[in-house]
């Protein structure tokens, strides 16, 4: 059961591997003017039932569930809330991929908040779900260092990714012995995040430099850090972390290297911006446009 890349890249390892039969596929509901879920494409390639139930809340939807006769569903990228009748209905239960080192970063946004709230380490987890929100023991865990200048896409797409797609294998050879183990969470530790928004990538230049710097990277590519000039929004992509001191929210220079902005303790060098109704592009060549000189304040 999954959805997307990573849920198919998931089901391609089962596949890969030929010791394990799937039985059938699980995922969303196709959306209307959307091209279809690409697990679904390579499950129907592969020749594997595919289902794709709005919610789990019918019998019917229940009954055919069980007619599979699955020893387990792994769940790998799941929007939809599965319960508990559903989760039960494999002999061994069901295992579930989450993107943070549980209990920490419940929720939606587990790859964002880490960046964002500064941390030094963070991970994946395959837990076994319950009705509350990522909770439940964990079968696995794999931990990596969360580097200083690391975005969303070097923390997700270059290390947690791959991961836990070769970690796959592992999960299935864990059940096979018949002893899966169990990680109890220190529920002392939990935390639980809403998702990472707009409105909370909003950049506040008066903020330290470091605070400001996480953020940007944090919300790099999505949702996208943002700020304005004369009122008008300016998406922030990518950005360094530089020396040097002055008024906040005013830019301090203009060079080839980007725009580089006071925050407190330091400065943020903007190298890829997004105005409003525009492409991505350079910093400098925003400036240029947009008339942007040493001295121009921004989140005005």
């Amino acid at each position: 059961m999954g959805q997307q890349a990573f849920g198919k890249d998931a089901l391609a390892k089962i596949l890969e591997s030929d010791v394990d039969e799937v039985v059938a596929v699980y995922c969303e509901p196709d959306r209307e003017g959307k091209p279809a879920d690409p697990i679904k494409v390579f499950a129907e390639e592969q020749e594997i039932a595919v289902h794709q139930p709005a919610n789990f809340d019918d019998a019917a939807t229940l009954e055919t569930l069980a007619s599979h006769d699955a020893d387990l569903m792994v769940m790998a990228f799941v929007n939809v809330f599965v319960p508990e009748a559903a989760r039960d209905t494999p002999k061994q239960g069901s295992i579930c991929f989450h993107p943070s080192l549980l209990p920490l970063h419940r929720g939606p946004s587990a790859v964002n908040w880490p960046i964002i709230m500064g941390a030094e380490k963070s991970g994946f987890s395959w837990f076994y779900p319950s009705d509350g929100l990522d909770e439940g023991d964990s079968l696995m865990q794999w931990e990596c260092p969360i580097e200083p200048d690391d975005t969303v896409i070097n923390l997700y797409f270059k290390k947690i990714y791959p991961a836990a797609i070769d970690s796959v294998p592992q999960v299935l050879e864990a059940f096979r012995t018949g002893n899966p183990p169990r990680i109890v969470p220190d529920e002392a530790q939990a935390t639980y995040e809403r998702r990472c928004t707009k409105n909370h990538a909003r950049i506040d230049w008066n903020k330290p430099v470091k605070q400001v710097y996480d953020l940007i990277r944090g919300t790099n590519p999505a949702p996208g850090a943002w700020t304005t000039l004369e009122g008008e929004e300016v998406g922030v992509f990518d950005a360094a972390r530089v020396p040097g001191d002055g008024v906040s929210g005013k830019v301090v220079s203009v060079t080839e290297d980007g725009v580089a902005v006071q925050c407190v303790g330091g400065r943020i060098l903007l190298k890829r911006v997004r105005p409003k109704g525009a492409d991505k592009q350079p910093a400098t060549d925003w400036a240029s446009a947009a008339g942007v000189e040493k001295g121009t304040r921004l989140g005005t």
